[in-house]
């Protein structure tokens, strides 16, 4: 009995894990694609400013979608903190977002000190931001960047090496076009 009690409980794991994969899918949960224009957007930073897409046209913008719990986001950020932020953080045709996932500001003030970034933090405490650009249910970490026109050059999903090794060349490609 109990080994038939594991083995069921295997099963119900195993269909729980590939139905998360096939919500994932080829679109790797993204509702936007490379090719659209960004939906817009306006959240407060961890700075009580605010930030409206809309209005950094004109600039190469990358957001970062993390949440304090997820632990690939806490790898990844000290890599977009030195491989992307300390390298064009002054570069006035440049934006970086990290928009936190459905948590409060102790959260992200306290996700900020571990992971000791220094680039802009933005609040998305209902989620209601990254709804625009993913499924309700899709996982991050996620990167999506921003051409100067408004449109999605690449989008990103979890992390992976190569991917933002990509991801910081498309950066550099897309700042030095005139």
């Amino acid at each position: 009995m109990k080994k038939l009690l594991l083995f069921l409980l295997c099963i119900m794991h195993c269909a729980l894990c590939i139905q998360a994969n096939a919500q994932e899918g080829e679109d790797r949960g993204y509702i936007v694609k490379v090719g659209d224009i960004a939906p817009d957007f306006t959240l407060t930073m961890d700075n009580g400013k605010t930030i409206h897409l809309s209005e950094l046209k004109g600039k190469v913008v990358m957001l970062q979608f993390t949440a304090s719990w997820c632990g690939i986001c806490r790898k990844e950020m000290p890599y977009i903190e030195s491989d992307i932020w300390q390298k064009y953080k002054d570069n006035k045709n440049f934006v970086l977002v990290g928009i936190d996932r459905e948590e409060t500001p102790e959260k992200v003030a306290l996700l900020r000190e571990v992971t000791q970034i220094t680039y802009p933090l933005a609040y998305d405490t209902k989620g209601e931001v990254f709804r625009l650009y993913a499924h309700p249910n899709a996982g991050i970490t996620r990167n999506v960047l921003i051409d100067r026109n408004g449109r999605i050059i690449m989008l990103t999903r979890k992390f992976d090496e190569t991917e933002f090794s990509e991801l910081c060349d498309l950066i550099k490609e897309e700042l030095n076009k005139k």
